[in-house]
């Protein structure tokens, strides 16, 4: 059984930064592609960030490219999503994903239905 928990959300003011953490269990973590994505109040659950098996290959949004890192250790189980300059429009439940595969072809990364187990998700508020 595939497990991923998410951690880290909160209350920040713009302008701030946060840092997200996923741990995961059930899967050789190493083996398989990892991605972040989130959804606002009344919004579809859009595209975050994506990092390959092995971390020398990351994908993001257009929203969040130059101010959201993604990375991962595979020692660690753990996949990362540190954010900065947040915006009140960062604001949702960040959930991340993994997928049945090593890397991704094209822009499947930023396709929902390339990933199989999804975690909980974890709030993210931005608001003064």
């Amino acid at each position: 059984q595939v497990q991923l928990v998410e951690s880290g959300g909160g209350l920040v003011q713009p302008g701030a930064s946060l840092g997200l953490s996923c741990a995961a269990s059930g899967r050789t973590f190493r083996n398989y592609a990892m991605g972040w994505f989130r959804q606002a109040p009344g919004k579809e659950r859009e595209f975050v960030a994506a990092i390959n098996w092995s971390g020398d290959k990351t994908y993001y949004a257009n929203s969040v490219k130059g101010r959201f890192t993604i990375s991962r250790d595979n020692a660690k189980n753990t996949v990362y999503l540190q954010m900065y300059s947040l915006r009140p429009e960062d604001t949702a439940v960040y959930y991340c994903a993994t997928t049945p595969r090593m890397d991704y072809a094209g822009d499947t990364y930023s396709m929902k239905s390339w990933y199989d187990y999804w975690g909980q998700g974890t709030q993210v508020t931005v608001s003064s």
